[in-house]
C-alpha cells in the first residue's frame, strides 16, 4: 500500500513540476532522534519522568514543557524531525540555511524544534527557517478533511486543464494546433493559472482559491501573463519575415511615457528577485510579471510598432518586446510556470 502511496505522490508532484533531491522517511529518521535525544538526557538537556517518558522544559524560553520520548520508548514526530533536520545538514554539508515550508498551524512546533537543537549544541539551529503560510479556502469555505469538503490535487489539475481548453476554443485562435499541441497548450495555460493564483498571494496570508477566476485571461492571472507572452512572439515572428533588426536603435530620440515605463520595471527585475528571496515570497515575483505584462500592453495599445516610419523607434520597439518576453519567461519560470509562444 505504501509504494502505491509513493506513486502517486510521484505521478502528482511531477505533473506539478515539482521535484525533491532526495526524500526522508521517519522509519529512516526516528532512530537517530531518538539517540540524540537520549544523549541530552545524559548531559542534562532534557529530564526524564518517573514513568520513563523523556521531555525538555522551554519554559525560560517563553514556551512550555515538551515530550521527546513516550513511556515506553516511543518516538513522537518532534523526535523524527530532530533526527531529520541532522541527516539533511551530514548529507548536504555545503547548504547554509533549511527552510521548512509548512503551514502556520506548526508555527509552535517550529520553535520548539529549533531550540531543541540549539539546546543539542547544534550552531546552524539559528540557520533553520519556517515559511509558515496561510491555509487555503475554497469559495464553499475552510477545507475539512473530515467533512469530506476537500479538494483532490489530481482533481483540481484536471478541472483547471479542462476549463483552459474551453477556453481557448472559445478564443478560435488555435485551428492551426495539432491536437498534441493542443494538450501540451491546456496543460501549460491550466496548470499555470492553478500555480499563478496560489502564488500570487502573500505566503503568511489566508487565502481564497477560485478555480473560475484564476483561468481568466484578463485580470490579475496566470493566463494574462501567459498571453501576453504569447502576443510577444507574434510579435517578434512578424519582425522576423520583415527582416527587422532589433540593434539598430543607438539614436531614438526621447522615449514616449509607456515605453519608460516598461524600461523602468525592466530594470527593477533585479531588485525584485533579491526582494522575493530575503522575504521567503514568490508573491514578489508574481507581482513584477503582472505589472510588467500589464504595462507592455498599455505599450502595445498606445504605440504602434509596425507602423513606425522611423527604423531607429521600429528596431527598439521590437527589441524592447523581445526583452519583455524574454524577462517574462524568466520571471514564470522561477514561479514553475510555463509560458507559451503561441496561445
Amino acid at each position: 500500500m505504501n509504494s502505491w502511496v509513493y506513486q502517486g505522490f510521484e505521478s502528482t508532484y511531477k505533473r506539478m513540476g515539482v521535484s525533491f533531491d532526495k526524500l526522508y522517511y521517519e522509519s529512516e529518521t526516528y532512530q537517530l532522534g531518538k539517540d540524540e535525544v537520549l544523549k541530552g538526557v545524559e548531559s542534562g538537556v532534557f529530564y526524564k519522568k518517573e514513568d520513563g517518558s523523556v521531555w525538555v522544559d522551554l519554559t525560560a524560553d517563553g514556551l512550555d514543557q515538551k515530550v521527546l520520548l513516550r513511556s515506553d520508548g516511543t518516538s513522537v514526530y518532534m523526535t523524527q524531525d530532530i533526527g531529520t533536520a541532522i541527516l539533511r545538514f551530514r548529507d548536504f554539508p555545503k547548504i547554509s540555511r533549511q527552510v521548512y515550508t509548512v503551514g502556520n498551524e506548526q508555527e509552535y512546533h517550529f520553535k520548539v524544534l529549533f531550540l531543541i537543537l540549539g539546546k543539542l549544541g547544534y550552531g546552524w539551529a539559528k540557520e533553520c527557517y519556517h515559511l509558515s503560510y496561510g491555509m487555503v479556502d475554497l469559495p464553499t469555505g475552510k477545507m475539512k478533511s473530515r467533512e469530506g469538503t476537500v479538494v483532490d490535487a489530481d482533481e483540481l489539475m484536471d478541472e483547471m486543464v479542462e476549463e483552459a481548453e474551453k477556453q481557448t476554443r472559445e478564443l478560435g485562435k488555435v485551428d492551426e494546433f495539432t491536437e498534441a499541441q493542443l494538450k501540451s497548450l491546456h496543460e501549460t495555460i491550466g496548470l499555470g493559472a492553478l500555480k499563478y493564483f496560489l502564488l500570487k498571494v502573500d505566503p503568511k496570508k489566508r487565502m481564497m482559491f477560485d478555480p473560475s477566476e484564476s483561468i481568466q485571461l484578463q485580470g490579475h492571472t496566470g493566463p494574462f501573463i501567459q498571453y501576453t507572452h504569447a502576443r510577444i512572439c507574434a510579435i517578434l515572428r512578424k519582425a522576423d519575415l520583415l527582416k527587422i533588426d532589433r540593434t539598430e536603435y543607438d539614436s531614438i530620440g526621447v522615449l514616449e511615457e509607456a515605453e519608460r515605463s516598461v524600461v523602468g520595471l525592466l530594470y527593477r527585475y533585479p531588485s525584485r528577485i533579491k526582494e522575493a528571496a530575503r522575504e521567503y515570497s514568490p508573491a514578489v515575483l508574481a507581482a513584477f510579471a503582472y505589472d510588467l505584462a500589464k504595462e507592455y500592453n498599455h505599450f502595445y495599445q498606445s504605440i504602434p510598432i509596425f507602423s513606425e516610419g522611423d527604423a531607429a523607434k521600429l528596431s527598439f520597439r521590437v527589441a524592447l518586446s523581445e526583452s519583455v518576453a524574454s524577462t517574462l519567461f524568466k520571471c514564470m519560470g522561477l514561479l514553475g510556470i510555463q509560458v507559451p509562444d503561441r496561445m
